[in-house]
């Protein structure tokens, strides 16, 4: 437990970061679980959909900082390539 004013207040800071970032990192994998699904269904134009769904979702996160704007750019190259893939 917090003993100091200070370490309290960080205490309160982390609880809201952690509710804060578990919700954007859910936001994001629903979305991409949909742009999966989009994908497997093998609808082309379902799936563009859902990529260009995704992808502003990815960024988002990664600007708040709950993941490594490196770790979103990997995630939206990957699932644009699997997107290009199908029309392939």
């Amino acid at each position: 437990m917090a003993n100091h004013k200070s370490a309290e207040k960080r205490n309160r800071q982390a609880q809201v970061r952690r509710t804060n970032n578990r919700i954007n990192r859910s936001k994001m994998k629903t979305a991409v679980r949909n742009l999966n699904e989009a994908v497997a269904g093998g609808n082309i134009e379902e799936a563009k959909t859902a990529l260009a769904a995704t992808i502003p979702v990815i960024a988002k996160t990664a600007s708040k900082g709950t993941i490594h704007k490196k770790n979103a750019s990997r995630k939206i190259s990957r699932l644009t390539r699997r997107v290009n893939k199908m029309e392939a």
